[in-house]
């Protein structure tokens, strides 16, 4: 099988009486959800556990088995080991590289040099870190079954001597205005992952890429639209369309799938943001009704931040930020136990401090009981 040559950007001859009927509506859904982050006092606080949702989800197309609470449970102390610890690592890496490109997005954008850091910070210190992250493949690389040779691979992506040329096209296409952000917002995924420029990580930092580049476009107001949930319960036809594109040229197909995808993520994004905020307005009198203190906001929030935590470390973290007596936070915090709000996953020990959940809120973020 010979090395895949990307089409040249902007792609032509689309059918675009076939994708303009389902651009309006994923169009509709999008500006919908935005409407509701920018209703969003701190959207970072807020809907901390949809990203990381979005981290598990992404990485769990690529094989890994970690769960929300259980990230959340490792970021708190309660360790896990063997795979599972490596599992929660490559997803805690993957979620450091959406808050960080955010970051970076607010001065710059997208350009290699900033995809080649994402990239570093995705393998760093897991699985894959010896197939040298932030660097774009030197080598041949192919997709198919574990250990097949190349002559039996399902796809060849670009030889390594033309890759940096096709690179640098698919970066000026992100500065290009193509008929609609998410019609080109599918031809930018699409067009990397074929490209699969790195040894490793190729469509984890693909999918990093969709609420970024949505975001640099100005269509979303904060870089936080998650697309995961919909390509992973859809994994077959999102790898067939893929496929697609490089063995018919059917673009067609791949962008019509994406646009779906859009459209039914943001209903059930916009429907989960809705409850968070539901629940974020309860539990802001429920908590002060329990507490009557005038802390009972700034305890509100540092949850709904970490719904899994040690009862010292947000003890700590309030009194930094607000001078709040760590002695108060932990009695406020006892409380909530004793309300039946927060759950105690482990006790207190000596030196060990005790680790607290907020169930509600995790339930809400895994579309699940969970705990």
């Amino acid at each position: 099988m010979k090395p895949y040559i990307p089409n040249t950007l902007p792609i032509n001859n689309l059918d675009y009486q076939l994708l303009f009927s389902l651009v309006g509506d994923a169009n509709s859904e999008l500006a919908r959800y935005d409407g509701l982050l920018q209703g969003i006092p701190d959207p970072a606080v807020m809907l901390s556990p949809l990203t990381t949702r979005e981290a598990v989800l992404s990485s769990k197309i690529e094989g890994t088995q970690a769960s929300v609470d259980e990230v959340l449970e490792q970021e708190a102390g309660l360790f896990k080991s063997g795979e599972k610890y490596k599992d929660i690592q490559e997803i805690s890496n993957y979620r450091l590289a959406l808050y960080q490109a955010k970051a970076y997005l607010q001065d710059y954008p997208i350009r290699l040099s900033f995809i080649r850091e994402l990239h570093k910070i995705l393998l760093s210190s897991v699985r894959g870190q010896d197939k040298k992250p932030g660097e774009f493949r030197l080598e041949q690389n192919w997709i198919g079954k574990a250990g097949c040779a190349i002559e039996n691979a399902s796809f060849v992506p670009p030889d390594p001597l033309h890759l940096m040329d096709f690179l640098q096209a698919w970066e000026k296409y992100l500065d290009y205005n193509d008929s609609n952000f998410l019609l080109q917002t599918a031809v930018v995924h699409g067009q990397f992952e074929l490209m699969h420029p790195f040894m490793d990580g190729n469509g984890r930092i693909g999918r990093i890429l969709i609420p970024l580049f949505l975001y640099q476009k100005k269509q979303l107001s904060q870089p936080m639209f998650y697309l995961s949930e919909y390509l992973e319960e859809n994994r077959d036809e999102y790898y067939l369309r893929l496929k697609h594109i490089s063995e018919y040229q059917d673009w067609n197909s791949w962008i019509a799938f994406f646009l779906k995808a859009v459209t039914n993520q943001s209903k059930e994004n916009s429907h989960r943001v809705k409850n968070i905020l539901a629940l974020y307005e309860n539990m802001k009198s429920k908590i002060h009704d329990v507490t009557h203190s005038q802390y009972s906001v700034y305890l509100l929030d540092a949850i709904f931040s970490k719904p899994i935590f040690m009862v010292n470390a947000i003890s700590k973290q309030l009194h930094d930020a607000y001078h709040i007596h760590e002695k108060t936070v932990a009695g406020l915090l006892r409380q909530l136990k004793n309300a039946d709000i927060l759950v105690e996953l482990q006790p207190g020990s000596g030196r060990r401090s005790a680790v607290f959940c907020f169930p509600d809120l995790i339930n809400l973020a895994e579309g699940r009981n969970s705990l």
